[in-house]
């Protein structure tokens, strides 16, 4: 796991690196330059027209956005669930530019496709993860924050779906042989994007003894949650109660860093690091991350005029072993993306390819939710939202298989309207 990979400092030799001001002059160039180029190589067409709103959405991040994500005294993180991201865009794009020339379309109707599935893609994963975490977040910014993750496959599915039949209904393309185009790269982008997972901790699963099980670092999804259901301690405490309750000392390790500086069982904590810490919560987040600031922490208890001190150790806890999900899943959108990529020469009628995702794919990732354990189960079942998911789209594909089978055989691609 490698949630940020650098830090772009807030300013070199005295000159701001990411000041808004700045970003949005050099978004406003290249916004120019970008749509100038699109306007020589074909005009005011409806498809140079369908970039302003692309281009209106990151000038949009970097205004509301890039200034509550920057961290003070570090600066701008680059994230590695970002940068996989961008890999995984760039990567499934040109699969797809690659396919469809093959078939005789043309790279720039492509490339408008994959901009047009793409952008409610990323939002229709959004919505479907802040709406089933909506205790998560405060604020507007939060919601809109995905570079430490939160994207749903599915609801990436249903937005990107949305999007890419808006674009086929208005420029009047055949359905079915666009979507076996798209496909693959969809499926190409989810392997990248799954180590992207991975690197940020996210979409993990159970604990296991296997030999590649994998123990995250502190601050992680999955050391979080081992630390509030009490299977891990924060240097050597424990706290008990719920989230919101007051953080009293439930458990000190005897031999731990809070034992040797004389934390005992029933103090309550009053602030750590001059931060007040009025609930189990607070005092959790600012202990997960107190190591980013020092060697020592400074914690505050009812009864004592003055702050104890706990020594940070040099090796830093880890998570207990859990399965790594996100590998599992990466290889398995390689392998289907593998397979429907061979497969391809030997269909007999168009929407095949698709077919045989929302056949496959759900299967998968039922089986894949039973082993993660990032996602509780919900309406009163051990079933989580996306196994729901899985069999309301393996029903759906029995009428997808139906209306495909009953048609005669042949392909609408290469075409020479395209």
């Amino acid at each position: 796991m490698r949630q940020t990979l650098f830090y772009i400092p807030e300013r070199i030799f005295g000159y701001p690196t990411f000041g808004v001001g700045v970003l949005l002059a050099v978004w406003a160039v290249a916004s120019v330059i970008m749509l100038a180029w699109l306007v020589r190589r074909q005009g005011f067409s409806a498809d140079t027209w369908g970039y302003v709103p692309l281009l209106a959405a990151i000038g949009g991040v970097i205004w509301l956005l890039l200034p509550r994500i920057a961290e003070p005294g570090f600066g701008l993180p680059i994230r590695g669930y970002g940068v996989m991201l961008l890999l995984a865009f760039l990567a499934g794009a040109g699969l797809v530019v690659w396919r469809g020339y093959r078939l005789g379309i043309h790279p720039d109707l492509s490339i408008s496709l994959v901009f047009w599935g793409f952008v409610p893609g990323i939002i229709g994963a959004r919505i479907y993860y802040v709406v089933t975490h909506s205790q998560e977040f405060h604020s507007l910014g939060e919601m809109l924050n995905i570079t430490q993750g939160g994207l749903v496959v599915y609801g990436s599915l249903i937005g990107g779906m949305l999007g890419f039949g808006a674009f086929l209904v208005k420029h009047k393309l055949p359905l079915l042989p666009m979507l076996d185009i798209l496909t693959p790269g969809m499926l190409l982008g989810l392997t990248l994007g799954r180590i992207g997972c991975f690197l940020n901790g996210c979409c993990y699963g159970g604990e296991c003894d296997l030999p590649w099980a994998v123990r995250f670092p502190v601050g992680s999804p999955p050391f979080v949650q081992q630390v509030e259901e009490g299977k891990i301690s924060l240097y050597g405490l424990r706290f008990q109660g719920p989230s919101d309750a007051p953080p009293v000392i439930a458990e000190v390790e005897p031999g731990s860093p809070a034992a040797d500086c004389g934390l005992k069982p029933g103090q309550t904590v009053k602030a750590i690091n001059d931060l007040p810490t009025a609930t189990v919560h607070h005092a959790r987040w600012v202990l997960l991350n107190a190591h980013r600031y020092g060697d020592s922490i400074a914690i505050g208890v009812a009864g004592r005029s003055q702050p104890v001190r706990l020594s940070i150790p040099a090796i830093l806890p880890r998570s207990e072993p859990v399965h790594p999900t996100q590998l599992y899943s990466a290889i398995d959108a390689l392998v289907l993306c593998l397979f429907l990529l061979a497969y391809d020469p030997f269909k007999r009628r168009d929407g095949e390819l698709f077919a045989l995702f929302l056949t496959i794919y759900p299967v998968n990732r039922f089986l894949m939710e039973c082993i993660r354990t990032d996602e509780p189960g919900i309406w009163g079942t051990p079933l989580t939202g996306a196994q729901f998911l899985s069999l309301a789209l393996l029903a759906g594909v029995c009428g997808l298989w139906w209306s495909i089978l009953r048609r005669p055989p042949g392909k609408a691609l290469p075409a020479e309207a395209a």
